[in-house]
């Protein structure tokens, strides 16, 4: 009975484990890497938040009207060892993400890097699949 129990516990906590991978998930899943982007906005707000950054943004669309759009970024730890600070992206901000859009057509991305109107140029700390870099 007791090592019954013991088995029953280990292979519950082994479960337990293994729900965090379930809840992540990969570039592919959820953007298209044929559909590269460069969105050039003022910032609205940054979510410095785990397990992913985001940044809000708002963009002049095609007919001069503003559109919202979010941006995924890497965790705050990854990006703050990019050379991010807290003040890296006040709102109002301008800046240019380049990144890929989400497979649904929606108004969010996941960024690349971010280009400010000084020149410097930060990567926003996610992975791009190989042969999303060589298009």
């Amino acid at each position: 009975m007791r090592t019954r129990l013991l088995v029953m516990v280990a292979a519950l906590g082994l479960l337990t484990a293994a729900v965090p991978l379930w809840a992540h998930h990969a570039f592919a899943a959820e953007f298209d890497q044929k559909k590269p982007l460069k969105l050039k906005g003022a910032v609205i707000k940054w979510e410095v938040t785990n397990p992913h950054s985001w940044i809000h943004m708002s963009v002049k669309g095609e007919d001069g009207q503003a559109v919202t759009w979010m941006i995924e970024g890497g965790s705050p730890n990854n990006l703050y060892r990019l050379g991010f600070t807290r003040d890296s992206l006040p709102a109002g901000a301008e800046i240019i993400v380049e990144g890929y859009q989400a497979k649904d057509g929606s108004n969010r991305a996941v960024g690349k890097n971010v280009t400010f109107t000084d020149g410097r140029r930060l990567f926003l700390g996610l992975q791009m699949p190989a042969d999303a870099e060589k298009k």
